[in-house]
């Protein structure tokens, strides 16, 4: 963050002198130097949104928020929220993390303020999302701000990855994979950057001991933190036998498209969430920080196609196990599943050559460049 924006200020800068130069700037909305930037050599200034649209209409009505007593006081409302635009209902639990906490002088919510203020000053609004998951928030923001839903973004060919950039040495779980039956294995990850704690890693490790369900679980070397490398309860690796594979990082879209791979305990990242709906998978859902939170209520009480790991704090391992095998089985199982499948089929729609998303993409290229020409003209 301190490092990017003087090295993106002085390669744009040396473009700018070049026979080519650039017109345009895209840059991630919380990547606050980046309309700096666009600005200061007169680029097009585009935002990109990676999370829900929900979300993003969360943070632009901050004000909103802060006027009803929901954000920014010492002690928060807990009564429903109705006065976002776009967002029918939300409970104050289900907003981000951040703005449930009371102290919001941190540098994460100067950040959040500082983007949305940047946000609302963009020329151009793209969004990893697609209008039929999200109608609401995104009309709303269409009202407001030229906005593009053009997700999901991520390659057609699901399984194959161009370049690979992880932080972890990636695990081929293929082989393990290939060995079991037909929608037999839970995937369990939550993600690059959350952490949990030892206690929540030991419940979850014992409930997945006790569903009998085989399982791929992805635990980075941090999870917990830095400082903390045992949290796995005494014994887990010794136990799992060949039932479970434990595994520092993987190929997430190569497993999630598995025949084998029959749920996914997730911490609710939205990227996960897109590539679930486009494998079919039910998910659980254990959200830790951020957008997550939200992430959850569409996943569960919007399109249910997932169910709760646990309400709140994680009460024992038994409860893990029964969510678990409710998940992997039976008639709720099946009924996410045809949830799911309906999600998959807008999604492909929207990526198809007359669907939504690639209409918008289209209509935002010619958007960018009618921009472009109209400065031209002033120079």
């Amino acid at each position: 963050m301190h490092v990017s924006p003087a090295h993106v200020d002085d390669l744009v800068g040396k473009l700018m002198d070049s026979d080519s130069p650039p017109t345009c700037l895209v840059a991630d909305s919380f990547s606050t130097w980046g309309s700096a930037i666009a600005w200061k050599y007169g680029l097009v200034n585009v935002s990109f949104w990676t999370q829900p649209a929900i979300v993003f209409m969360l943070y632009y009505h901050l004000d909103l928020l802060k006027k009803n007593g929901h954000y920014g006081s010492k002690v928060l409302r807990k009564d429903t929220i109705d006065y976002i635009p776009g967002v029918a209902l939300i409970e104050p639990r289900d907003l981000t993390s951040f703005l449930q906490e009371t102290n919001t002088s941190t540098v994460m919510h100067r950040l959040i303020e500082k983007a949305f203020k940047d946000a609302k000053n963009a020329d151009l609004i793209i969004m990893n999302t697609e209008e039929e998951l999200e109608p609401g928030p995104i009309s709303a923001l269409k009202e407001k701000h030229p906005t593009y839903a053009i997700g999901p973004i991520f390659p057609s060919h699901f399984t194959i990855r161009a370049v690979e950039m992880n932080l972890w040495s990636e695990s081929d779980c293929t082989c393990w994979l290939d060995g079991k039956p037909p929608g037999s294995v839970l995937y369990a990850s939550f993600g690059s950057f959350a952490h949990s704690n030892k206690e929540d890693i030991e419940t979850i490790a014992n409930g997945l001991l006790l569903s009998g369900i085989s399982f791929i679980w992805v635990l980075r070397p941090d999870i917990v933190s830095s400082k903390v490398k045992d949290f796995l309860p005494n014994g887990f690796q010794e136990n799992v036998g060949n039932k479970g594979l434990v595994v520092p990082w993987c190929k997430q879209n190569v497993v999630l498209s598995h025949s084998a791979v029959g749920g996914f305990l997730t911490h609710c990242g939205w990227n996960s969430i897109l590539e679930s709906i486009w494998v079919g998978l039910p998910l659980i859902c254990f959200p830790l920080v951020g957008d997550q939170t939200t992430n959850r209520k569409l996943v569960v009480d919007d399109w249910k196609i997932g169910i709760d790991l646990c309400k709140g704090k994680l009460v024992s391992s038994d409860e893990v196990s029964e969510r678990i095998k409710l998940l992997m089985c039976g008639e709720t199982s099946n009924e996410l599943r045809k949830n799911g499948i309906k999600l998959r089929k807008k999604l492909e729609n929207a990526l198809g050559r007359n669907g939504t998303s690639q209409m918008n993409f289209d209509k935002f290229v010619e958007d960018v460049k009618d921009r472009i020409e109209r400065r031209n003209k002033k120079f």
